[in-house]
């Protein structure tokens, strides 16, 4: 099923898109249910199922067409788990770039045996159609990064790999949207530039893991004004998602409702020849085949 969270006349609230196109509230599906998506996520299998179950049949909800979606998870709980240099393409597209507006120190000549991680804060997160906002006068130097996100389902520590996919509850599309020079310029540490408001796209809903089957052959691109800058295949991670379940739940929990960005291919702005960055007024569309497709503007703050 696809849950998404939309814009009701009592506030946002959690939806289940049915097969006429509609969106039909997950309260009205299974009477109790929670309302919002996390209370949904957070809840059991037998919760999920039951609510599948009533979606497949529903009909006559709110038109897609004309709903205002939010991120499916409007305000996560904690920040998002990022995952850099997960695509070996991107990896080399940035070789002799990285260092570049003071980060210090020698660059990696191959990918690290470790995947590296950062985070972005919950302030980060907007809609599929919502602005970002465009990061002047801190800097002009606005990216894109089409994603692969997933949505932790079930709690869990120190989880192997083997057992990874049991604690997903669905993915999503992401935008990691960047700011290329202050990202380098705090000590080599990519927080800073990552964590600009409106600066992480998610959407346009959560296609539930069981819906959408095996994740590790989707086509996922970005367009900019129509244009597209990046068009790769999830098969080329090379972290994987166990693995990355793996390395993340290593003596730190995770909780239903956390969000994992999975890493971009090649074909970002800084990277490119001469280099590109987003400008007022531009449209960025960054896609996933089975999933769906983000669309949003850059504005002036």
């Amino acid at each position: 099923m696809r849950v998404v969270t939309y814009a009701s006349p009592g506030g946002p609230r959690a939806g289940v898109v049915a097969s006429d196109g509609t969106i039909v509230p997950v309260a009205t599906l299974v009477p109790g249910a929670p309302d919002d998506v996390q209370g949904l996520v957070e809840g059991d299998a037998e919760l999920w199922r039951r609510v599948g179950d009533a979606a497949r049949g529903a009909r006559g909800g709110t038109p897609l067409a004309t709903a205002r979606l939010h991120a499916p998870i409007p305000r996560p709980r904690r920040n998002v788990f990022c995952v850099g240099w997960n695509y070996s393409s991107h990896f080399e597209e940035g070789k002799g770039l990285r260092g570049a507006g003071g980060a210090p120190g020698p660059e990696p000549v191959e990918i690290p045996e470790w995947p590296a991680f950062f985070s972005k804060n919950p302030a980060t997160v907007t809609g599929p159609n919502d602005p970002i906002r465009f990061p002047a006068p801190h800097s002009t130097q606005l990216d894109w990064e089409v994603e692969l996100a997933l949505v932790i389902g079930r709690s869990g520590r120190d989880i192997p790999e083997d057992r990874a996919y049991e604690h997903v509850f669905g993915y999503m599309v992401g935008n990691d949207v960047s700011v290329r020079d202050v990202q380098r310029r705090h000590g080599g540490q990519w927080f800073r530039g990552k964590n600009f408001d409106t600066h992480l796209p998610l959407g346009p809903w959560i296609v539930t893991a069981d819906e959408l089957g095996d994740p590790n052959d989707l086509r996922l691109s970005t367009r900019v004004n129509g244009v597209t800058k990046q068009d790769s295949r999830t098969k080329y991670l090379v972290f994987k998602i166990p693995r990355l379940i793996r390395e993340l739940s290593a003596g730190c929990s995770l909780e239903p409702g956390d969000v994992i960005l999975t890493g971009t291919p090649a074909g970002v702005g800084f990277a490119r020849k001469p280099p590109e960055f987003l400008k007022v007024g531009d449209v960025v569309e960054v896609e996933i085949e089975r999933i769906g497709t983000l669309r949003n503007t850059v504005v002036q703050d």
